[in-house]
């Protein structure tokens, strides 16, 4: 080793380190885990029967724009 670097330890200072034993955390110090295994956004609502529509037809309208430019694009080609 180069006598003029100092060594370098990576493990932590054991009386620096929190718990009893020098890394542990003992139990009280962390909260609980969570036993909930629902969202909690709230009471369920239905969702209303249209909730599809807007999307449904914005979609629709770009797949025949993008259609409708490949077929006026082919037909260029061809006259």
């Amino acid at each position: 080793m180069n006598s003029n670097r100092p060594e370098y330890n990576p493990d932590p200072d054991p009386a620096r380190t929190a718990g009893p034993d020098g890394g542990s955390t003992p139990a009280g110090q962390t909260p609980p885990a969570e036993s909930s295994t629902s969202s909690g956004a709230g009471p369920y609502r239905k969702p209303t029967r249209g909730w599809a529509k807007g999307p449904l037809t914005a979609i629709s309208i770009v797949v025949l724009l993008f259609a409708a430019f490949f077929l006026v694009f082919a037909l260029v080609l061809i006259f």
